[in-house]
């Protein structure tokens, strides 16, 4: 049981680390205070602090000092504000009972007068339980502080008038349904008035409080692995919380008063099996009210249960290992000097016939197991139940401890199987005429060829022996052909006197293969819980010839598309470029470059033959810098269609030419309208 502790604990331990880290990283972002601080302002945190902290004391976390930083302030405050709650009060005292933060002596006397006050006049279950909890803790922490209660025989009365006839609580006087976990908040507020009261609590009182106990437990409820829990009526408990609201309450009145609570010691073993079933719980709460409980199991007054567990419920014969048994408290403690007794063992198949009886478990000290050395040679593989007994050295532990007296563990021995006689062989009609035979090697390589056609029948055969010579028979046996287009048929080997064996009639199986011939590859798979060497092996494959399907035969179903090549990666496309076309020699693009400069020599020429002349360029400044804007922008046409030769597209040339044509008509307009101008004066004079 240690083992299984340790892991959960290792589990639990960082998911609390974890959770609390990320508080602290929250106040170092937004403020210290905004760490217990919930959606509408108010201090709400406290509880689940303490939860957290109360959680890591019991799995043994050391609390680093930064929580201290973070939590004492709040602390602190709450406990020195006046519009505290009585609920504020309690956390903040049960989180100082972990922290110890530096609180004044003053504040303890002024709370505690505080809390008598309402312990006087409440009349809610919930209010007596937090503020006579809180008194309880003020008395741990400052033993001169006047926590007394004066009348304790009736806050003593009046806790108990809330209580039902089948042990359940009611949350006040003026409640209708009582409840599993009013009960447990009830128990610890029993416990804090008789640890409070300035004189002797009636033992009648206690007494009656015993009964209710007893008949609280009487409601438990049971598992089939033999956990008991309690069930809660009210929607807003579950079973966890109220099971372990009980147990705290039950401990604690347990540890303030004398004499037996006459509590069966099966149903507190059960209780613990439940909380350590549950594994690692999904809240902080839950993680809280699993690992609370078991600590007050732990260290209960009435009866501390002892957990027997083995380290490994499976055992191999090929490795001979042994038999280790563990017995440990519900949180890992060793166990008291005791001794560990196999009673008997049997097969889970035959109850009646026990294969070891009444042998005792050698212990070793180092590591406080108990341990079997050889198991019979009569044990084969298969699942057992190992009945253990507990035996305490100390009689006196008996009144301390509870054993369970006889635990029933399942266990599996496992083997390697072996497997003979197994071979492959085409039948034709009659199943004594054997047309292809072939041996087969199951615990290698196979690689059989066969063919066959829908007169003939295939058989597979095959013997499985245990170590002990024993006929085994696995749970699963199963016969697959795959056609070449993916389409399965799986069939079950059925076990036929000492051998496994199944016969195809492919005559009959004609339209189950959708009358596909070709070829088929043949698989075979045998498996079992204890079968050290289950296998699934290709065995090779057979080519079928089947007739060809009728009009109306049933088409194979479309097979499912494997999704990696729906959306998988596509084959890469390997591009072709056209292999440049051959240029001409040097010299003659040089012959053909001088050749397209002859027009422009003879536009040169031309202008000279025609006498061209620029007499009537613009002499004035401003009409001459437009007809000099003129002939730039000319040129840049030209230009730009020198480049569209070279670079641009069509596109980029075309909007860049309407820029430059807006520009030339402006510039052209104000030149040719001066030209104008010009001639008239010169004609007119």
């Amino acid at each position: 049981m240690k083992g299984m502790v340790e892991r959960i604990s290792e589990v639990q331990c960082g998911y609390l680390r974890k959770r609390f880290e990320t508080l602290l990283r929250n106040g170092q972002k937004s403020g210290v205070s905004e760490l217990f601080t919930s959606v509408d302002g108010s201090y709400t945190s406290l509880e689940e602090t303490y939860e957290m902290l109360r959680t890591f004391q019991v799995l043994g976390i050391e609390k680093s000092a930064d929580i201290n930083i973070a939590t004492c302030p709040i602390v602190v405050e709450k406990l020195g504000s006046s519009s505290s709650t009585p609920k504020d009060l309690f956390y903040a005292l049960r989180v100082n009972s972990i922290l110890k933060c530096n609180i004044n002596a003053d504040n303890f006397e002024v709370i505690a007068s505080k809390l008598q006050a309402v312990v006087k006049d409440a009349n809610s279950l919930v209010d007596l339980h937090y503020s006579i909890g809180s008194l309880t803790l003020i008395k741990d922490e400052d033993s001169g502080s006047n926590v007394q209660l004066g009348d304790a025989d009736g806050i003593f009365h009046s806790i108990k008038a809330l209580s039902q006839s089948d042990g359940r609580w009611r949350y006040s006087s003026s409640g209708a349904e009582s409840s599993t976990y009013a009960a447990g908040l009830a128990l610890e507020a029993l416990a804090g008035v008789v640890l409070l009261a300035s004189s002797e609590v009636e033992q009648s009182m206690i007494g009656a409080v015993k009964n209710d106990i007893v008949k609280l437990f009487d409601s438990l409820e049971r598992y089939d692995d033999g956990a008991f829990y309690f069930d809660e009526k009210l929607e807003h408990q579950g079973p966890l919380s109220a099971t372990a609201s009980v147990v705290r309450g039950v401990t604690a009145f347990a540890a303030v008063t004398t004499g037996d609570l006459n509590l069966p010691g099966d149903r507190i073993l059960g209780l613990a099996n439940f909380f350590l079933g549950i594994g690692v719980p999904g809240t902080a709460k839950d993680l809280f009210d699993q690992i609370d409980s078991l600590a007050c199991l732990e260290n209960n007054r009435f009866s501390i249960p002892l957990i027997l567990s083995l380290p490994a419920s499976v055992h191999s014969l090929t490795k001979k290992d042994l038999l280790k048994v563990k017995v440990n408290t519900v949180l890992g403690s060793n166990s008291p000097p005791l001794t560990v007794k196999l009673v008997k063992a049997f097969s889970s198949g035959s109850k009646d016939t026990p294969i070891v009886e009444n042998k005792e478990l050698k212990f070793d000290p180092e590591s406080s197991i108990h341990s079997l050395d050889i198991l019979p040679e009569t044990v084969d593989v298969g699942k057992y139940i190992f009945v253990f007994e507990v035996v305490l050295h100390d009689p006196e532990h008996e009144k301390i401890y509870y054993t369970g007296g006889h635990s029933q563990v399942p266990i599996f021995v496992t083997g390697v199987i072996k497997i003979n006689n197994a071979e492959i062989a085409v039948l034709d009609s009659d199943l004594e005429s054997i047309e292809t035979k072939q041996k087969l090697d199951l615990s290698g390589e196979n690689g059989v060829s066969l063919s066959a056609n829908h007169l003939q029948k295939l058989r597979l055969s095959f013997q499985l022996t245990t170590p002990l010579g024993h006929v085994f028979k696995p749970h699963q046996v199963f016969l697959k052909l795959r056609h070449e287009t993916k389409v399965e048929h799986i069939f079950v080997v059925e076990n036929s006197r000492k051998q496994f064996e199944i016969v195809l009639d492919f005559l009959s199986l004609v339209e189950k293969f959708y009358y596909l011939s070709g070829r088929y590859d043949i698989q075979l798979t045998v498996g079992d819980a204890v079968m050290e060497n289950s296998f699934l092996k290709a065995l090779g494959h057979v080519e079928l010839d089947l007739p060809e399907p009728p009009e109306k035969a049933t088409r194979p179903p479309p097979q499912p598309v494997d999704p990696y090549s729906r959306f998988g990666p596509k084959q890469e496309i390997s591009h072709i470029f056209r292999v440049p076309e051959k240029l001409p020699p040097k010299e003659v693009a040089l012959t053909f470059l001088g050749l397209t400069v002859v027009p422009f020599i003879g536009f040169l020429i031309g202008l000279l033959y025609l006498k061209v002349n620029i007499k009537n360029f613009p002499t004035s400044a401003v009409p001459a810098t437009f007809a000099v804007l003129f002939h730039v922008g000319i040129a840049s046409v030209l230009f730009l269609y020198l480049l569209f030769w070279l670079k641009l597209d069509l596109f980029t040339t075309l909007k860049a030419l309407g820029f430059l044509g807006a520009f030339l008509l402006f510039v052209g307009h104000r030149t040719l309208s001066h030209l104008a101008s010009a001639s008239a004066k010169l004609k007119s004079s």
